[in-house]
C-alpha cells in the first residue's frame, strides 16, 4: 500500500490529477485499476487525490495499462521522482503539524495570496523578535517547557519569508484589521521595527497591505481570518485556508471558494488604500 506523508507537494498533486485523467480516458474505473496493483479501489482513489505518495513500481503497471506511450511514460516516472522529493519544510517536521505543512506546501506553490487578519501581522511579514512573542504567548503542552521548540518555529517561519522575494515570487495581498496594531506584542521597541518591517514590505511590487481601520464599521471578513490561495497551474483549485487552535480547514469547493473571494473583494474596498495604509503605519510608529 502507498505510505501516507504529512503533505503533498504541488507537484504530487498535479500527477496524481493527471493520473486520474489518463485512468478515464482509458475507460477503466478504480476498482479495475486496484486489481492489476493488487490494491483496493480507496487505495487508488487515495493516489489520485494526492492523499498518498506516488510509488514509481505502481505507475510502471499503471501507465501501460492506461495506454500511455513509452517515452511518455519516462518522463512522467521523472517527474514523479522529483515530485516525491521532501519540501525544505520537512526539515522542520518535528515542529510543524501534519494540518500545517500542507499550508507552507501551497504557499511555495502560489501564484497569488490573498490573506484578510485580524489579530496578527501575517507570518510571512512578522521580524524575528515578534514571532518570538507571537509564538511564546501562544505556546501550548509541550512546548511551555520546551523554549527550543519555539526557536524552531521561529525559524522556520523566517526561512518561509524568502519567496517574497524571490525571481517568482508570488502576488501578496493582506488586508489588516486596525487591531492587529492596537494590540501591541512585546515592548515598543518590538512593535516599532514590526512596523518598520510593514512599511518595507508594502514597497516591494508584488506585496500590497491595506489596514481596516475600526470607524470604517463591520465589514464581511469581521468573522475570522482566512488566506485565498490561486495557483498558475489548471489541476490545482484555488483554495481557502482557515486556522482554528487545533488545526486547519482546507475548502475547495468551488461555492465555498467563490464566498470568500467575494468577502475579500469587498473588504479590499472597504479598508484603506495602499498609499493611506502606508501613513497611517508610520503615524501608529511615531505614537510608539
Amino acid at each position: 500500500m502507498s505510505e501516507p506523508r504529512s503533505a503533498p507537494t504541488i507537484g504530487q498533486i498535479v500527477l496524481s490529477r493527471q493520473l486520474l485523467a489518463l485512468r478515464e480516458k482509458a475507460g477503466l474505473s478504480r476498482e479495475q485499476s486496484g486489481r492489476l496493483l493488487r490494491v483496493t479501489a480507496a487505495t487508488v482513489r487515495r493516489m489520485e487525490m494526492a492523499e498518498v505518495g506516488l510509488k514509481v513500481p505502481y505507475l510502471q503497471i499503471l501507465l501501460p495499462a492506461y495506454n500511455v506511450p513509452d517515452e511518455e511514460i519516462e518522463v512522467f516516472l521523472r517527474l514523479a521522482d522529483e515530485a516525491n522529493r521532501p519540501g525544505w519544510w520537512q526539515r522542520f517536521h518535528d515542529v510543524l503539524p501534519d494540518w500545517f505543512s500542507g499550508y507552507v506546501s501551497l504557499e511555495e506553490a502560489a501564484a497569488t495570496m490573498r490573506c484578510y487578519e485580524p489579530h496578527f501581522v501575517p507570518g510571512l511579514l512578522q521580524t524575528e523578535e515578534y514571532a518570538r512573542h507571537v509564538l511564546t504567548a501562544g505556546a501550548l503542552g509541550q512546548q511551555l517547557s520546551d523554549p527550543s521548540r519555539i526557536e524552531r518555529q521561529v525559524a522556520l517561519r523566517l526561512e518561509r519569508q524568502a519567496l517574497l522575494t524571490r525571481t517568482d515570487a508570488p502576488v501578496f495581498w493582506a488586508v489588516l484589521d486596525e487591531t492587529v496594531l492596537r494590540r501591541h506584542v512585546g515592548s515598543p521597541d518590538v512593535m516599532r521595527a514590526q512596523i518598520d518591517r510593514l512599511l518595507e514590505a508594502s514597497e516591494l511590487p508584488n506585496v500590497t497591505l491595506q489596514i481596516a481601520e475600526f470607524s470604517a464599521g463591520h465589514h464581511p471578513g469581521t468573522y475570522s481570518p482566512f488566506v485565498l490561495f490561486r495557483f498558475g497551474i489548471p489541476e490545482v483549485r484555488d483554495m481557502v485556508y482557515i486556522e482554528y487552535l487545533t488545526g486547519a480547514l482546507y475548502l475547495d469547493e468551488d461555492a465555498e471558494v467563490s464566498e470568500h473571494m467575494e468577502a475579500m473583494d469587498r473588504m479590499v474596498a472597504h479598508a484603506e488604500s495602499a498609499g493611506r495604509t502606508r501613513q497611517l503605519l508610520s503615524g501608529y510608529r511615531d505614537a510608539l
